[in-house]
Parts: C-alpha cells; structure tokens; sequence
C-alpha cells in the first residue's frame, strides 16, 4: 500500500481530479486539473501547497485548469511531449520511460496513444498506482479520436500486464455506461454481472466508482480483454453508438 493521500476532486459533468499528497515531503500534485477553482478550495481546506500538474493528454477537461493553478501557486506543469503545441503553459515535457516525482515517490511515463496522438500515463510502481487519463476505464477505454485501435489494443495489452493490484485512476465516471455495454459485448461473463450489482448501487447511492485494479478490468472490460485489435475496433465502435 502506499502511504500517499489520494483524494478525488468532481468536476464538470463527470470528470475526476486526482489530488496526490505525500505527506513525507509535504510536496502535492494534481492529475488533468479540468477546473482550478475546485482544487485550489481542496489545497486550502487541507492546508496543502501545489508542486506540481500531471497532465495526461491535451483535452481541455484535463488541462482547463492549468493557467489559473499555474499563477495561483506557482507549481510546475508536466505534460506530453508530442502535446506541447497543444499545451501551451507546459513547463517540463515527458515522453516514455521519463521519471516524475512526488518527494521519494517515482512514476514512469508511459505513451499510450489512441484516444489522442500523445497520451500519456504515470505509472508509480512501487506504490502501486496509475494515472491512465482516458486511455482505461473502469470496463472501458478511450475514444479513438486520434490513433488506432493496433494502438489502443498494444496499450490494453500494456495495462493488463501490471500487477493485478495497481490501483487504476481514471478521468471520468463511465462506469455505469461501460458496465451496460460489457454485458451485451460478453453477455457470458458472470464477473461483469456481478460487478454491475455494486456498480449500481454505489451510483445509485451517488459514490463514486474509481479507483478500479488492474485485476477488476482483467476480469471484467471487454477492451482489455478483446483478443486482438479486430475485436477491440468492433467493440469500439459499437460502443460509441451504444445507448444503453
């Protein structure tokens, strides 16, 4: 387990905001902040101070938040480097295998694109965490509005070979949705429909569904579990048109 503080900020419809706070060094950091003013409220009522913004991919609902964190704190932005033209207040730029820190703790960047050209993800081995943005959902995956589904399948295929533990922290409240379209995509699988049982009750009692394990998604998400890339575009594609 990790000794981080890892709190989970709501913004716009249904974006998540990941606050990391180590409390060894005291150091904060924020993941595709959506919004400045709701972490800015968190920072204070905790008495924290911004290091740093992890930036996962350009999208302005993960990156909205970046000038006004920037000139209230002072913290330094992180961001793809194959995003930079996109990201304009980017201080440092990250690309595979790069390390960021968070006092002692150390995360590896990974390229994981598809959803957009320079998706990125941090990977904290030790503490057994990762910030995937929109590449990985919680029985789902990214759009493909900038890659392929070879590229999403080789990052599904990525993903799933973490250890079944990590702790996936994703962007946005799909559960509920995805869950829906994992049961017609393997209408066979006792684990999703088991899963659905709990995932309707924490939304219907309007808690929160994330983080979700490697190992869930091993077990439940038809993208990650899809064979071969095939598959996953025709998986893809008939859940961007699902109205379940």
């Amino acid at each position: 387990m990790t000794d981080l503080i890892i709190l989970r900020i709501p913004a716009l419809s249904d974006n998540y905001i990941w606050l990391v706070h180590d409390p060894a060094s005291a150091e904060t950091i924020v993941i595709d902040p959506a919004q400045a003013d709701p972490v800015l409220a968190a920072l204070a009522e905790r008495g924290w101070a911004l290091t740093a913004i992890w930036n996962t991919h350009w999208h302005p609902d993960h990156t909205g938040g970046n000038a006004g964190l920037k000139a209230a704190t002072g913290c330094t932005v992180i961001a793809p480097a194959a995003e930079a033209a996109k990201i304009p207040t980017a201080d440092r730029l990250v690309g595979e295998g790069d390390q960021v820190a968070l006092g002692a703790h150390r995360a590896v960047v990974l390229e994981v694109p598809a959803h957009t050209a320079g998706h990125i993800a941090y990977h904290l081995a030790e503490d057994a965490v990762v910030f995937v943005g929109d590449t990985l959902f919680a029985m789902g995956c990214g759009r493909l509005f900038e890659g392929t589904a070879e590229q999403m399948f080789a990052n599904m295929q990525r993903l799933a070979a973490l250890p079944g533990e990590t702790r996936v922290y994703c962007a946005h409240e799909y559960t509920l949705s995805n869950g829906r379209y994992a049961l017609v995509a393997e209408p066979d699988n006792a684990a999703i429909a088991t899963r659905m049982v709990e995932v309707a009750r924490l939304r219907a009692e309007g808690e929160a569904t994330l983080p979700t394990t490697i190992a869930a998604e091993r077990a439940t998400n038809p993208f990650l579990r899809a064979p071969n890339a095939r598959i996953l575009a025709e998986r893809r594609t008939a859940k961007d048109s699902f109205a379940g």
